[in-house]
């Protein structure tokens, strides 16, 4: 009796034991949410945000050529009842984005408080910054006091996209190697969770979080990034407005980082202007630039 118990009791816990190690393997099915539903509940609390907050926007009016004045943004109550709500003062800017190859519209808001004299950036130029990217609900997940250079072609395309809107200013350098900046482009972006990282967290940001990033553009560098002498705004081939999805030679390197556009063995620095005449050359007259075209 005593052998058959102990029989009883070890084929159970063989059993519970198999149980687990099955549940150890079962793991949750992450479902991705519809971007185009997604888009319009963001798009929803981002109006709420904008028709319930101002900025400083009197200190700029007041105070034109005072580059030191940063952007504040506060909730309209009390006393501040009467301040002129960010909805009526922000612009409208339409982009898509693409989930299983159909393209969502998405709104992103922006809102100039400088315009800036002088160049924009393409939306995959370098952009010397200084910024503070934040939730809705004003928790700060990153800040640069102190400017940096951003590569756009490394950001989210809210970021990428918006601060397109802006132009660069002008800098004096000092002799301690400091410089001093004015006459820049100043502002917020207020984007929805698709045009930032959206089933995706990253530090500080939970996943379908809407994104606000209050910047200053101080200077742009146009980019060659693969060194092939077509700036990389020039790799737009489609003219989409978007550099970062052609690849004339379909070898999975967007002509953007690929030193031969067309994969015919030549470089682009070599194939674009043979006699060194400053015209792109096109060598049978179709139209196609002989670094795009591998039958030239």
């Amino acid at each position: 009796m005593k052998v058959i118990y102990l029989k009883k009791i070890f084929l159970i816990y063989l059993l519970l034991l198999i149980g687990c190690k099955k549940n150890e393997n079962i793991s949750e099915e992450v479902v991705i949410r519809d971007a185009s539903v997604q888009s319009l509940d963001d798009d929803i609390e981002l109006k709420l945000y904008l028709e319930s907050h101002y900025y400083n926007y009197e200190d700029f009016e007041s105070s034109p050529d005072d580059y030191s004045i940063k952007i504040k943004i506060d909730t309209i109550s009390g006393e501040n009842i009467n301040k002129t709500p960010l909805i009526d003062m922000v612009e409208v800017q339409n982009l898509t984005v693409k989930q299983d190859g159909v393209d969502i519209p998405h709104k992103l808001y922006y809102l100039v408080a400088r315009q800036g004299l002088f160049d924009k950036p393409s939306n995959i130029d370098s952009t010397y910054v200084v910024y503070e990217g934040s939730l809705i609900d004003g928790s700060v997940f990153d800040s640069r006091d102190l400017p940096l250079w951003f590569d756009l072609a490394q950001v989210v395309q809210g970021f990428r996209m918006g601060i397109t809107n802006f132009n660069s200013g002008t800098y004096v350098l000092n002799s301690n190697g400091t410089a001093d900046f004015k006459d820049f482009g100043q502002g917020v972006l207020f984007f929805p969770s698709g045009l930032g990282y959206f089933s995706n967290t990253n530090a500080g940001i939970p996943q379908y979080s809407p994104l606000i990033f209050n910047l200053a553009l101080y200077t742009i560098n146009v980019t060659d990034h693969d060194n092939d002498g077509i700036p990389s705004y020039l790799e737009d081939v489609n003219l989409d407005g978007e550099p970062l999805n052609d690849d004339t030679d379909e070898d999975g390197n967007i002509n953007l980082y690929d030193p031969d556009d067309d994969g015919d063995g030549i470089l682009t620095i070599n194939e674009k202007d043979k006699n060194n005449d400053g015209v792109i050359d096109d060598s049978n007259s179709d139209g196609i630039p002989d670094y795009l075209d591998p039958d030239n």
